[in-house]
Formats: C-alpha cells, sequence, structure tokens
C-alpha cells in the first residue's frame, strides 16, 4: 500500500488524542484571562531558553504489568501531582509539560506521569489487549502500592480520556487524592462528531484494527532518522522534537497501536453513557476542567452541562488555539502548564 494512505493511518490513530497543530505559536507577551485565572504568559523563546528540571524515566510493574513512568522528585513536597495521559497514553509526549509544571510549582510539588499498559516502546505484554477498565485499575493499584507511603495530598491531573480515568481513581481513592483537574476531557461519547464515528467503526473492528495497527508498524522498517523527517513532514508538522521522537519510537509499533485501539473501542462502549452526574456534584469542589474551542472529544456542550449539573464545579476555556493535542508543541505545554499550577495554587494557597 502507499505511503500516503499509512501516513492518513496513523493521523488517524493519532487524531484519539492529539490534534494537528500548523505550527508553535509566536513570542509575544500577553496576559490571558480564564474563569477568573489570570495567567502572565512569556514569550516561546524564553521558555525553551529557560533551564528546566528534566525528568527521570524509569520502568516498574504495577498490577504485574511493565509501565513506563516519568518524574520529577521535589526535597520537601507540599504536594504530589499525578498525571494521567490520554490515548495514546505515550508518556514522554509530556515531557514538557512536566518540566514547565514543576516550575510553575517551584520546584514545590513531586510530579509523576504514568502512561497506559502497553503503550510502550518495548512489548512487555506479549501482545496482550488491555481495557479502559484494567488501565483504570492499574492506575488506581499504582497509587495504592507505588504512592503508599506519600504523605502529602495527591493531585490528579488527566488529559483526554485521563481526565475519566483520573475521576475513577477519585472515587476509589478517595482518602488520598484531593484534587482533580481534567485537561480537554473526554468523559462522554460526542454523537454528533462524525469523527468519533470513524474512529469508533475502525476501533470496533478487530481486522481493521489489526490491518491498520499492521500498516503503520511497517514503517519500522525505516530507519529512526528517516521516521523522524517523515513525521516531522506531514502529520508532525510544527510538533516539537520531543513530540516527533515519541511518534516514532512508540507510535510505529504494532503492540501499541493495538492497545490504543482496542482502548479506544472499551472507551466508546463505556462513554455512550451520560457522566455520573451525582459523583460529579458530590465532589465539584474537587474538581476543574479545561476544555477547547471546537474539540469534538470535549465539546462545549458538555462545559455547559458540567455547569448546569455541578456549578461549583472550576471551568475554564483555552481560546489560544493550542486545541486537545497541546501536548505536540513546547507553547502548547508551557501554557497548559501555567494554567494547571494557576489551579494547583488558588486551591492551595501554600505552595
Amino acid at each position: 500500500l502507499s505511503l500516503s494512505l499509512s501516513l492518513s493511518l496513523i493521523s488517524s490513530v493519532s487524531s484519539l488524542s492529539y490534534s494537528l497543530i500548523d505550527s508553535l505559536l509566536g513570542s509575544t507577551r500577553r496576559r490571558y484571562r480564564l474563569n477568573r485565572v489570570t495567567v502572565y504568559m512569556e514569550s516561546e523563546k524564553e521558555l525553551m531558553n529557560k533551564a528546566k528540571r528534566p525528568v527521570d524515566s524509569r520502568l516498574c510493574r504495577v498490577s504485574g504489568s511493565m509501565t513506563e513512568v516519568m518524574e520529577i522528585q521535589a526535597e520537601n513536597p507540599t504536594c504530589h501531582v499525578l498525571f494521567i495521559p490520554g490515548n495514546p497514553g505515550v508518556v514522554s509526549f509530556y515531557k514538557e509539560l512536566l518540566e514547565s509544571l514543576n516550575e510553575f510549582l517551584d520546584g514545590n510539588a513531586t510530579i509523576t506521569a504514568i502512561g497506559q499498559i502497553s503503550h510502550t516502546s518495548k512489548d512487555w505484554e506479549s501482545g496482550r489487549l488491555f481495557s479502559l477498565q484494567e488501565q483504570i485499575d492499574h492506575k488506581v493499584d499504582f497509587i495504592r502500592h507505588e504512592l503508599e507511603g506519600v504523605k502529602v495530598p495527591i493531585i490528579l491531573v488527566g488529559h483526554s480520556i485521563g481526565s475519566y480515568i483520573s475521576l475513577e481513581m477519585l472515587r476509589k481513592c478517595s482518602e488520598k487524592v484531593v484534587y482533580c483537574i481534567g485537561l480537554y476531557p473526554f468523559l462522554t461519547l460526542n454523537q454528533q462528531s462524525k469523527k468519533q464515528s470513524l474512529i469508533g467503526k475502525l476501533a470496533a473492528s478487530s481486522l481493521l484494527s489489526a490491518s491498520a495497527s499492521f500498516l503503520i508498524a511497517s514503517l519500522r522498517l525505516l530507519p529512526l532518522w528517516a521516521a523522524r523527517r517523515l513525521v516531522s513532514n506531514s502529520i508532525g508538522a510544527g510538533w516539537s522534537d520531543t513530540a516527533v521522537e515519541a511518534t516514532c519510537t512508540h507510535l510505529r509499533q504494532y503492540h501499541t497501536l493495538r492497545n490504543v485501539l482496542f482502548m479506544a473501542m472499551t472507551e466508546f462502549r463505556e462513554l455512550a453513557a451520560e457522566p455520573d452526574w451525582d459523583f460529579m456534584r458530590e465532589n465539584q469542589k474537587k474538581l476543574a476542567f479545561l476544555f477547547g474551542i471546537d474539540d469534538h472529544w470535549g465539546p462545549l456542550q458538555l462545559f455547559e452541562e458540567i455547569s448546569k449539573q455541578a456549578p461549583a464545579t472550576s471551568l475554564s476555556i483555552e481560546r489560544e488555539g493550542h486545541t486537545h493535542g497541546f501536548c505536540c508543541t513546547v507553547a502548547g505545554s508551557v501554557w497548559v502548564a501555567q494554567h494547571v499550577a494557576t489551579l494547583i495554587k488558588d486551591r492551595f494557597s501554600h505552595l
């Protein structure tokens, strides 16, 4: 099959969590006002030139599964931020977000990001496929075992389907989790979205999923430098080097692609129902959500519905063009990191 078809399939898979971004945003200083939260944004050049504390990457076994983790340890943390990625759940996409968040929290928080099972650079699970519920259980086990000794409050930050996973973690770990922030949240199906309908049909067919995964994985035949150039000149035009690298190391893996689509299939089944409004009302003062303009995963009608059903929830709309795939650019990662840090500091004044 043609290279253009393979690239089209990559784009379809990537659209599960990452919108295509044309270019990194400009470098002018501006002030933004979001839901009574004012954040001062520095120029992209200044932000990129700042020395940030780098994240540490490690592997650990959680629920018996090898898991990719990225972390920045604070010497005397006042809280622990646990980040849950979307789908694809590749933590390395969020490197700039984690480093920027650490900076904006003044190094006062330990920050951990935990990847989805088998959304990894190596097939540690021998081809096994994991559902949304298994991914949720995996994250709950991480809190109960890996973070068992953490004495400071735990704050969950989730992106896309990671927002839904975070809500379920709050439900099961309410004694340790004090706050939950959802970024561009995917909490229920958008029946008006043609993209979701197409992805749902692809994910629901094991034959189509396997075929698409095989075609994209065939790009592993390219050397890494060629794959980087291919991604940078196609779906990754305007992406950061980190996002391009994560795409080349993880999304050319057959087992990762199969798990991305299998997880998506189970997401679509689970999220066919409305959100648990009773639970969200009970915990509304612990919740915050950031929505984007024209985001079919977290449409503004969901924003409006949350504001009616759980009015004490902190709700914001990002209007600067970073989109659902904010983590694919430095500018988007920094902007979202500062927004998250502002929410946390406003909620916990001691930070």
